[in-house]
């Protein structure tokens, strides 16, 4: 009988290493996708489901690798190129883009934008340049983004009596965005609704750096929600107007809310809520 049983557990174990080497295994940045891979082109990859013959596809920049069902791993640089963010401290990861297709198939997070001038009529270009770049890396980090794509780069170089100063906008991007489930069970693992220990992030318009501050009031969570695929927190933390929050980064150790706040008072700064658990 024991014979018997060790003969059918090993035949299990055969079929179901033949059913996982039957098709190709796609691993994007929020899933596993298993299917037969028609065609790789500069752009995408095209497949089709098992029993399908619809050829679907999927933009490069949001696949890490190709396990083929014959056992070769494809690694794909163009996602694998994008560096992760949790932080506006990772402002520095943030990457530019000035190539449209370079973002297809990442997620549009908002528009970025940033003004810099010289403080002297002496100033060097490229470091008024950098100082605007930074700018705006510093704002695609405190909206949950790590790419941005360039649509305006314009800078004037040193005219009679006016210092140089340069005008840049763009697009930004997030390669992956927080899981709504994950997020959910880790709130319902710590099973804490009211938090008090927090730092706060904030960047104004005419500012060119982020500044810091901690705060230990009570951050009390009405509703969390899945918005578009964004995870949306209705809350209230003193000092803010606005109630709506995004969750744009979480761990074990606490999560980060962003909100933009337009009224007057605020100069219309972007804020990062970092909540500790």
């Amino acid at each position: 009988m024991k014979t018997i049983l060790s003969i059918s557990l090993l035949l299990l174990s055969s079929l179901n290493g033949y059913c996982q080497a039957t098709y190709d295994t796609i691993y994007s940045n929020n899933e596993k996708i298993a299917c037969i891979v028609k065609e790789i082109t500069p752009d995408a990859v095209k497949f089709s489901y098992p029993g399908e013959d619809l050829v679907n596809a999927v933009y490069k920049n949001t696949i890490e690798k190709i396990i083929f069902k014959s056992g070769r791993v494809q690694i794909f640089a163009e996602a694998t190129s994008l560096r992760s963010i949790t932080s506006v401290d990772d402002y520095d990861n943030v990457t530019l883009s000035h190539v449209q297709s370079e973002v297809q198939g990442l997620y549009k997070i908002g528009d970025v934008g940033a003004k810099a001038r010289g403080t002297t009529i002496y100033a060097n270009m490229e470091k008024v340049k950098e100082r605007g770049i930074r700018k705006m890396k510093i704002q695609a980090a405190m909206m949950g983004a790590n790419e941005i794509y360039i649509t305006l780069e314009g800078t004037t170089t040193n005219a009679p009596y006016h210092p140089t100063s340069t005008n840049m906008a763009g697009i930004a991007y997030s390669s992956r965005l927080p899981s709504y489930d994950g997020f959910m069970n880790l709130l319902n693992s710590k099973m804490k609704y009211k938090m008090t220990k927090y730092e706060v992030d904030k960047l104004a318009t005419d500012d060119y750096d982020f500044v810091a501050y901690h705060d230990t009031d009570v951050v009390l969570m009405n509703r969390v929600y899945n918005e578009n695929g964004f995870i949306m927190m209705d809350a209230r933390i003193q000092g803010f107007d606005n109630h709506i929050f995004k969750v744009i980064y979480y761990s074990d150790s606490g999560f980060t809310l962003e909100c933009t706040d337009d009224s007057s008072i605020l100069e219309n700064a972007i804020y990062n809520v970092r909540v500790k658990f």
